[in-house]
């Protein structure tokens, strides 16, 4: 395989058939290059595209006033999306909650971890932390795919 194998470099984990360059991933884990140059930077490259077309297009919903009075000068602006910017969120949705929860899961935490995000302040610099900046676990953990816990299957009563 090559140095770049399927979304974790240096990893001998192969594509499930049909899934060679799929950004969703459901399973495994990916180490922080991978996550940074796969799906953190392009997914934040597609929302500010989304944003300059909605801009371009005249279809942004922004205000802006500015206030003076004698010895004062202030402006405010605020912005939230336009119809661009919301189909581009709502098309990118699952593959950035599939790639925290993939980055989340080679640290060796579950995906109920991306719970912390709802918490005011502390909770999106948990996650950054988390999720971007501390290295993985340097040896098997419980999400891998090779050591998949085995299957129950359920017995008649009788």
């Amino acid at each position: 395989m090559s140095e770049y194998a399927y979304l974790g470099h240096g990893t001998t984990r192969t594509p499930a058939p049909g899934r060679e360059g799929s950004w969703y991933v459901r399973r495994g884990r990916i180490d922080r290059r991978t996550y940074w140059l796969h799906y953190a930077l392009p997914l934040w490259a597609a929302s500010v595209a989304a944003i300059a077309a909605d801009i371009a297009l005249g279809t942004a919903w922004y205000s802006a006033s500015t206030t003076s009075g004698p010895y004062s000068y202030g402006y405010e602006a605020s912005f939230s999306g336009g119809p661009v910017m919301l189909l581009v969120n709502l098309a990118l949705f699952a593959p950035a909650i599939s790639a925290a929860v993939t980055r989340l899961h080679d640290t060796g935490r579950s995906g109920w971890f991306l719970l912390w995000g709802l918490v005011p302040l502390a909770g999106p610099i948990v996650l950054f932390v988390v999720v971007g900046c501390l290295a993985g676990d340097p040896g098997p953990n419980r999400y891998d795919a090779a050591h998949r816990p085995v299957r129950r299957e359920l017995q008649p009563a009788w």
